[in-house]
């Protein structure tokens, strides 16, 4: 695990690595309306099947400097709603995120849309369902 954010003061250092910056930006994308989830890419997801847990970094990646960040976000979207304007409020709450945790100042934040999510199709009801309603 990376440590490059490092500040130090009076009373020691305090230094947030490089997998709580993701997982900040992660959590942050996954909130705004419109975003059916992280993705990725192919080997992603097949390590992401393969650990344990849940991986809260999923789908992001960051470059941390000393005092500034850059971020790449991967998602994939819900149908139907307007691309552009869920990767910009993802591109908000991302650096709203990050720069009220951390004190980085967020440079670039890169939402790459992934792909599409699609709806369930909703079954017709069948006659026995609807007399089971009745």
């Amino acid at each position: 695990m990376e440590e490059k954010l490092s500040v130090q003061n009076s009373l020691g250092a305090i230094r947030i690595s490089d997998e709580v910056v993701e997982i900040i930006a992660g959590l942050a994308a996954s909130e705004v309306e419109g975003v059916a989830g992280m993705s990725s890419g192919l080997v992603g997801d097949i390590a992401s099947m393969l650990s344990r847990g849940k991986n809260m970094a999923k789908g992001v990646k960051v470059e941390v400097g000393e005092h500034e960040a850059a971020v790449d976000l991967f998602i994939t979207v819900e149908y139907g709603v307007s691309i552009p304007s869920v990767a910009l409020r993802v591109q908000e709450a991302v650096k709203e995120g990050i720069e009220s945790m951390t004190g980085l100042k967020v440079m670039e934040t890169n939402v790459h849309v992934q792909g599409v999510q699609f709806r369930a199709p909703v079954e017709p009801k069948t006659k026995e369902d609807e007399n089971r309603v009745k």
